[in-house]
């Protein structure tokens, strides 16, 4: 049986599913809020007093950074380098200086005033990390936000706790994490939400275990002196991406993987950007174009076979 916990963290909706072989629900899924709580205490640039924020507000020395913290960035530094720094946590200057200064349910959908000077952010090396005390020194300049890399790392941090119960899904607001087949042996369905409705699946993937994540400008968007602004920066600007790519959903071996993934091709945009899936074998795309036309990497299909219907959206 499918037991299912929803809750609300990191600004987003957040959905856990154990499959077990009895009805009651098991205990350990109350759990996972107490996760996500403490791991955002750490983690959110939102709140004054999380260490990352303590963390942003100190500069030229180095500061012990907690086991949790550690393991971000050492998953965001991964990230950098798979995307050639496209992906990369130095990014919170320019995101600020885009509008986006608050939680996005908090955040004015209309917004005026003149934008600050924006400069493309500078790159993670520039903070020196000492794994021997586990310290992380932030240059002036440099502060940071892990954002999506936060979000996976914590569906795969769930999945991980959980998986020893049963067959189970981790969706962190997209990003999804899942342990493996079902207890019959089948594939999860995974809705992909229509971009273009509010209600409805655009598709539905199969997928056996590992991570699903999408990035992309439909949701998190606002306006700033009339013009469309959204939460991905383009590094070598400093500014949201201009493309003519609306979402890209991504299924990879770890849910760390597709949302790395996902916003490394939806920042190259639509050619380079599915050249760049294709060169990874063990990726599959699907992006989803502002005119509505549809684009999938050559092993996308194999997920999109079989599936009648979605329980994780």
């Amino acid at each position: 049986m499918l037991h299912r916990y929803r809750f609300r963290a990191m600004g987003s909706d957040m959905l856990a599913i154990l499959e077990t072989d009895s009805e009651a629900t098991p205990e350990i899924l109350r759990d996972v809020p107490n996760w996500f709580e403490e791991w955002e205490q750490s983690l959110s640039r939102f709140r004054l007093d999380s260490e990352l924020s303590r963390l942003n507000r100190t500069f030229d020395q180095p500061i012990e950074v907690s086991a949790t913290l550690w393991d971000v960035f050492q998953t965001a530094l991964w990230a950098d380098e798979r995307s050639e720094g496209l992906v990369t946590p130095t990014v919170l200057d320019a995101v600020l200086a885009s509008g986006y200064d608050r939680s996005f349910d908090d955040l004015p959908r209309e917004q005026f005033g003149v934008l600050p000077n924006i400069l493309a952010p500078h790159p993670l090396s520039t903070v020196v990390a000492d794994p021997e005390n586990r310290t992380l020194n932030l240059p002036k300049e440099v502060h940071l936000d892990f954002g999506g890399v936060a979000k996976g790392w914590a569906a795969y941090q769930t999945v991980e706790r959980l998986r020893e119960y049963g067959p189970c899904l981790m969706n962190a607001g997209g990003d999804i994490a899942i342990s493996g087949p079902r207890l019959d042996g089948s594939a999860w369905p995974i809705g992909v939400s229509n971009p273009f409705a509010d209600d409805g699946d655009f598709d539905v993937l199969h997928v056996m275990g590992g991570g699903v994540a999408s990035s992309g400008k439909d949701r998190r968007q606002w306006r700033r002196n009339g013009a469309l602004h959204h939460h991905i920066i383009n590094p070598n600007t400093g500014l949201p991406v201009d493309t003519e790519v609306l979402r890209v959903t991504v299924t990879a071996p770890t849910v760390i993987e597709a949302e790395a993934a996902a916003k490394t091709a939806f920042i190259l945009g639509r050619e380079k950007g599915l050249a760049w899936i294709e060169e990874n074998p063990s990726y599959a795309g699907l992006m989803i174009l502002d005119s509505g036309e549809v684009f999938i990497s050559q092993s996308m299909p194999e997920y999109l076979q079989g599936a009648m219907h979605a329980i994780s959206r």
